[in-house]
């Protein structure tokens, strides 16, 4: 696969560039409403990351060939505002180690560059996905009820049935489960090559949200000494999908980090 062949969706025809990547099982419209809120300021781009949306699929995930296809979008004239979501915040971060050069500012939203052993609920969620019978969803409401012991959340269903796409009179998972369920480790993890290498010494915006568990105290250390400009900001009533709970308070945010000289 070219990197040039991730599906991309643009906003804003002037002003500073902003690019986001979104957390597995996105899509790059998940940032839709964000991305229209910068776009009277920033010219935006919102990616579909490989084997995700409308993105090739690939024979396995890794964050830096992640990084790798999303830095063929990004010329060296035109550095970036980097923003990524979980999985995607990985893959800013690596993008931002390792081509420092493209990446103007970074901003990092609720994940850090530590292991998160067995891939928390996600592991459960590709099994329910995969063994849903799709030839007997005759609507989404099937899906949605098929899904609901392995994701009892009416939102986190949503968000995941999300990839399940018509085609013709039947169904087909827009995401490439099987890939992502059997290196869902290695999205879990973070490279240890990557951890050691030469710091980012560009702006960091880290954002948690306050319901959520994904950056626990101990992993501050690994990320300053990664990222060793970073600033913590932590989204009230917020969790994981902090920019879906929390929508007008992280462009808020961003847009004072994205200003700052």
């Amino acid at each position: 696969m070219s990197s040039a062949d991730l599906h991309t969706l643009e906003y804003g025809s002037s002003g500073p560039r902003v690019v986001f990547c979104h957390g597995l099982f996105g899509q790059g419209r998940n940032w839709n409403n964000i991305a229209r809120s910068l776009s009277d300021s920033y010219r935006v781009t919102a990616v579909d990351l490989p084997n995700h949306g409308r993105s090739p699929w690939t024979d396995r995930v890794d964050y830096a060939e992640m990084a790798d296809q999303v830095a063929v979008l990004i010329v060296a004239d035109d550095p970036v505002a980097l923003v990524g979501h979980s999985m995607g915040g990985k893959v800013a971060m690596a993008l931002a180690l390792r081509r420092p050069e493209l990446v103007e500012r970074l901003c990092v939203v609720d994940i850090a560059p530590v292991d998160y052993a067995s891939g928390s609920e996600f592991g459960r969620y590709i099994e329910a996905m995969q063994s849903m019978d799709l030839d007997a969803i005759k609507t989404r409401d099937d899906a949605d009820l098929a899904m609901a012991e392995a994701a009892p959340d009416p939102g986190v269903r949503a968000f995941l049935l999300q990839n399940l796409r018509r085609e013709g009179t039947g169904w087909r998972w827009q995401a490439n489960l099987d890939v992502i369920g059997r290196d869902l480790g290695r999205l879990s993890d973070w490279p240890p090559d990557l951890a050691g290498a030469m710091p980012y010494e560009g702006p960091v915006l880290w954002m948690a949200g306050e319901r959520s568990n994904y950056i626990a105290d101990d992993a501050v250390p690994a990320m300053r000494r990664s990222f060793p400009r970073v600033r913590k900001v932590t989204i009230r009533g917020a969790g994981h999908w902090v920019h879906s709970d929390q929508p007008q308070i992280f462009v808020d945010v961003l847009r004072v980090f994205l200003a700052q000289a």
